[in-house]
């Protein structure tokens, strides 16, 4: 070899360059990371090299270089690195005096998290109120509840949270106590007696609120109250109820007793003695008495004009005073300073959870909110949860209700309201039946700051990416983005004088200039600080000017409409030549389309349009939306197509699971067509809420994008509540919910489907659930005919992408300094033979790329179709037989067996490597799990590291990270790309965040797709590279072919990294190409074709 270490290059090449252009369509993200900061830790550098031997594995080991200021500005795209894993970002805010809201993105051992830290100082005269509705069985939305509360004169709500947990789908009740101003609003249920508290002077403590009372009949007897408004009276007790518990039947209080008496009091005098709770709501006045077993006993020997004298009380365990504010929780996390350990407890999974802990002073309160359940948070144990409460500060912490109910809302600076700022896992907000509401005081009114942001919501705009909000911050040039200033006082709180009187300005920039209204223009690609003031109130917003449009697309290419008054929405994302992307902004949009057919309107906030059918029917339009010199067509169809997902012919295949029921699952030939699916379920068996599931032998990709789902259902009427579960574009599971089956024999239900669902989405079961627990039965139905409703296709123009990067033509990749292959997807089995058809394939491909003169080999993975000891010992005598030249073996999900790469690891060594050659840096990643993430944290940890010391390396001038399976998937089907989406995201942001950094070349090499293709984004080439046997995923589409790819490869030098440090938008580095090398198999089908 030329040199003594193992380096390279990465980058595209100009647009006008000669190339091999193929329809890749270039798809670029949204970051889903927007909060970042410098780290505080640095990665560790890199090991020794060590140079491979021929004909060998590439052994790993870079040198280390010295740190330079590129690493130090890469290092804080990269996040900080800890004890519990990589936290990825934070930002925080305050949302008035004393009152701090962190949000932290993370990744951690086994989950992805997104954490709402809120950090209140309770002497800054910040007030904790009780949040909820006017009677203890009622429920609403957190935000619902904040906007019914009263703060109190001079005080605003600032931010609330969800509490209690309850008796849900029974009486909606609280289980545990709560405080209201000083009052009792209910007593805890049998074992929930945790609360939070907060007095009078502002301490908070984790507590036990205990309630107790008696009833003195007029002949002196005494009868022990053990309830107060509870959802759960204990056996043998007596409940009290009032006016305030609600509508809920108190009977469900009584559940499973067979003895019951109530008794209703009014003035001291019994005016009823009853066997069963009449069920009303109690007047204003009438106290009900209900007690069950002893307690119905006792209460039965009552008659009506009996006085009776009800006397009752609430204590706390540590004898202090009643708090002020009080609700009930769950687990205790931390006891004077120590963290539980919740190991082995049935509650104990990773889930989206609410926490609550105080100081030991109980002058500083802490609240933590866990998003779980979804693509880009995972939750925590309730051990995590310990963990995490301690290193917040807590001296004591309770675990609040969690799941679906966990909800945080926070004010904005200058905001009237809180608005809620997590991620519910049931897409939206659930109705909870209680929260704590933070309130505090008002201020002036007069401006003191200014807040600038786009008009577009980030949240809202636009974006390439399946997960995450779009980049409003960036504008291409000679178009607009539109700007607001809002006010905030002194205590964050509104300054509405500000808004008529905001100047704004920029300063000194080529990169635009903003007008009196707040719209700026860009000019030339770079950053533009705008800044608005208003008397002495400042504020400013950085945004960055891209390289021009290229490029429009719309966030989707057709848009369904079921009849005349139903809308739907779309955005236009613009791209420039390097695959940097942006929301166009509507202002800047002229749109041509069917007046008589479709209304179109702007949205502000969302920077898209929302359009209306006019027209019922089944009919069809284009719209055409122009912007700055380019345009694109979508679609809108009015009217649903119906196509079968499932016809149950299969049902014999389909697999029964449960939780806390029983059944099974056979066909019916007496379906509503042909054959049918038989569920058999037993929902005696717990008072849980129970599930019985079908399971198809594999998931079911359903094409376009359905609004609805229907199903043929047989009914039994006994009231089971039918689910439909998907699995999203991000492989994020999505119920949907059908009406309750209440009826018998045949009916047709229907699941909608949210248009905020990323399609195209897989059916992944049906099941049935049971949540009434006074409810047992055993039950059967029959489904059949499973349909998706799908907006009416439209007829479109096809629209050319942009010029695939990298791939080229033969004689440029011959031009470029030095070559390597890379090669995957053989496919060898051991037991067919040195003359097997894939052996056979593979050593001719083998022999060609040893004649293109490569300096080494990379094998992509999928080189055998098990991974067996025979199948990897029978590869490694082909590799070491054909190849002269050195290799290195990367491992795909093929080389699996038994879920395990341990027989790859010992017959090939270490699943990850880095090595260097002629200048570029080569990491390979372990995706055999389809994910990076299934590599560990430790993956993560190494790749940090690694592309760290790259960025401060002065001998490496790109890096090209290998992974099997790559982050994105460009051909039709989509399925050929990493599943953990958070995983592609992270990896994009690292390497885009390389190139913006250093100016250094970077790209990623992946395989597993199925074809051979390349797509920018933010600047970054990423190559997808087919097999060498078995269909191409695609067929027809450019580069589904069979073979393997020889790159071509230039040294940078350090005035190549300048320039694109200096100027991102223009592209570059250029530094590689690649060419599709076709297998003689191949070439010569395609030659006779």
């Amino acid at each position: 070899m030329a040199d003594a270490q193992w380096q390279g290059r990465a980058g595209g090449r100009p647009a006008g360059a000669a190339r091999r252009r193929l329809a890749a369509q270039a798809l670029t993200v949204a970051a889903l990371l927007l909060w970042l900061v410098p780290p505080a830790v640095p990665s560790a550098a890199a090991g020794p090299d060590r140079a491979p031997a021929a004909g060998g594995l590439l052994s790993s080991g870079p040198p280390a270089g010295d740190a330079t200021a590129r690493g130090s500005a890469f290092e804080e795209t990269l996040g900080v690195t800890d004890a519990n894993g990589l936290e990825l970002s934070r930002q925080q805010q305050t949302l008035a005096p004393g009152a701090e809201l962190t949000a932290v993105r993370r990744r951690e051992t086994d989950a992805w998290l997104d954490i709402r830290q809120l950090s209140l100082d309770l002497g800054h005269d910040l007030s904790v109120d009780y949040l909820g509705p006017a009677t203890v069985s009622e429920r609403g939305t957190l935000s619902e509840l904040t906007a019914a509360h009263a703060p109190g004169p001079g005080r605003a709500t600032v931010a609330a949270l969800n509490a209690d947990f309850f008796d849900i789908n029974v009486t909606e009740a609280p289980l545990a106590p709560g405080v209201r101003n000083g009052e009792l609003v209910q007593s805890g249920s049998p074992g929930r007696h945790h609360a939070v508290g907060i007095d009078e002077d502002g301490t908070g403590r984790v507590l036990h609120i205990l309630f107790e009372g008696k009833a003195e009949t007029a002949a002196g007897d005494e009868l022990p109250l053990s309830a107060y408004n509870s959802p759960v009276i204990p056996e043998d007790g007596i409940g009290v109820f009032t006016d305030g518990w609600g509508a809920a039947d108190r009977a469900l209080t009584v559940r499973g007793s067979p003895l019951v008496t109530e008794v209703l009091v009014e003035d001291g005098e019994v005016t009823s003695v009853s066997a069963k709770p009449d069920g009303e709501p109690l007047p204003e006045g009438v106290t009900a008495l209900l007690g069950r077993d002893a307690g119905a006993t006792a209460l039965a020997g009552l008659a009506a004009g009996d006085r009776i004298d009800l006397a009752y009380t609430v204590r706390t365990d540590d004898g202090l005073p009643l708090p002020r504010t009080a609700v009930g929780g769950g687990e205790l996390l931390v006891t004077d300073g120590q963290p539980h350990n919740w190991e082995g407890a049935p509650n104990n999974l990773a889930a989206p959870r609410t926490a609550v802990g105080f100081s030991r002073d109980g002058q500083r309160m802490f609240v933590l909110v866990v998003d779980g359940r979804q693509a880009h948070s995972g939750g925590v144990t309730l051990t995590r949860l310990a963990e995490m409460m301690r290193q917040l500060g807590a001296w004591e912490a309770l675990n609040l209700d969690g799941g679906g109910s966990t909800t945080l809302l926070a004010r904005d600076p200058g905001a009237e309201t809180p608005r809620l700022v997590n991620s519910p896992s049931d897409g939206r907000e659930r109705e909870v039946p209680n929260g704590l509401a933070i309130t505090a005081p008002t201020g002036s009114g007069d401006p003191a700051a200014l807040t600038v942001r786009t008009v577009i919501d980030p949240a809202r705009a636009a974006t390439a990416e399946v997960l995450g909000g779009g980049r409003p911050e960036r504008v291409f040039p000679g178009l607009t983005r539109a700007l607001s200033a809002v006010g905030h006082d002194e205590t964050f709180g509104p300054a509405p004088g500000a808004a008529g009187s905001t100047v704004w300005r920029t300063e000194g920039t080529a990169a635009g200039e903003v007008g009196a209204d707040g719209v700026f223009t860009a000019g030339r690609p770079g950053t533009a600080e705008v800044r608005a003031s208003s008397g002495s109130a400042r504020g400013s917003l950085r945004l960055t000017v891209i390289g021009e449009l290229a490029r429009l697309t719309s966030t989707q290419r057709r848009i369904g409409l079921t009849g005349a008054g139903d809308t739907a929405w779309f955005g236009l994302l613009g791209h420039d030549a390097t695959g940097t992307s942006a929301p166009v902004e509507p202002a800047d949009v002229t749109l041509e389309y069917d007046r008589s057919l479709f209304a179109v309107r702007p949205e502000a906030d969302s920077g898209g349009f929302v359009v209306t059918a006019l027209a019922d029917g089944f009919t069809s339009g284009r719209i055409t939306a122009r912007a700055g010199g380019v345009s694109t067509v979508l679609g809108a169809g009015i009217g649903l197509e119906e196509t079968v997902v499932a016809d149950f012919e299969n049902a014999g295949d389909w697999r029964f699971s449960h939780s806390r029921a029983a059944g099974s699952l056979s066909p019916a030939p007496d379906g509503h067509q042909d054959t049918a699916l038989r569920l058999s379920y037993d929902f005696s068996l717990s008072e849980s809420a129970r599930t019985a599931r079908a399971t198809p032998p594999a998931e079911i990709p359903v094409t376009g994008r359905p609004s609805a789902f229907a199903l043929w259902v047989h009914g039994d009427g006994r009231g089971a509540w039918p689910a439909l579960h998907l699995l999203d574009a991000t492989g994020t599971s999505r119920v949907l919910r059908g009406p309750h089956i209440d009826h018998q024999g045949w009916r047709r239900i229907v699941f909608e489907v949210p248009d905020d669902i990323p399609q195209p989405v897989s059916v992944y079961r049906f099941y049935l659930t049971e949540t009434r627990p006074p409810v047992r039965y055993r039950g059967e139905i029959l489904i059949d005919e499973l349909t998706a409703l799908t907006p009416q296709e439209v007829e479109l123009p096809e629209e050319t992408g942009p010029a695939g990067p990298v791939f080229a033509e033969a004689a440029e990749v011959a031009g470029r300094e030095w070559r390597f292959a890379v090669v995957s997807g053989a496919g060898l089995e051991a037991a067919a033979g040195p003359d097997g058809e894939a052996a056979r394939t593979a050593r001719a491909a083998l022999a060609e790329i040893q004649s293109a003169g490569p300096e080494f080999v990379v094998v992509n993975g999928d080189w055998v179709a098990g991974g067996t000891a025979e199948n990897l010992a029978f590869a490694r005598e082909l590799l070491t037989g054909e190849l002269t030249v050195p290799w290195v073996y990367v491992p795909g999900d093929a080389e699996m067996h038994g879920g395990s790469l341990e027989g790859w690891e010992a017959e090939f060594g270490e699943t990850r490597r880095v090595f260097d050659h002629r200048g570029t840096r080569f990491i390979t990643l372990d995706t055999s799990t389809r994910s990076i993430s299934g590599g560990g944290l430790e993956q993560w940890l190494e790749l940090r590291s690694r592309l760290l010391d790259a960025a401060r390396d002065e001998n490496v001038g790109a890096v090209a990270v290998i992974t099997h399976v790559p982050p994105r998937d460009t051909s039709v089907r989509d399925t050929g790309r990493l599943t953990d989406r958070m995983d592609a995201l992270l990896l994009e942001h690292w390497l885009t965040g390389f190139r913006a950094a250093t100016g250094k070349g970077v790209t990623c090499l992946g395989g597993h797709a199925g074809l051979f293709d390349a797509y920018l984004h933010s600047g970054v080439p990423y190559v997808l590279g087919g097999g060498l046997t078995g269909a191409p995923a695609a067929s027809g589409e450019a580069g589904a072919v069979n073979g393997w790819t020889l790159f071509g490869v230039d040294r940078l030098s350090a005035a190549d990294w300048l320039g694109v440090r200096r100027d991102p938008s223009r592209g570059g580095p250029d530094w590689l190409s690649a060419e599709i090398r076709p297998h003689p198999a191949a070439a010569a089908a395609a030659a006779a074709g």
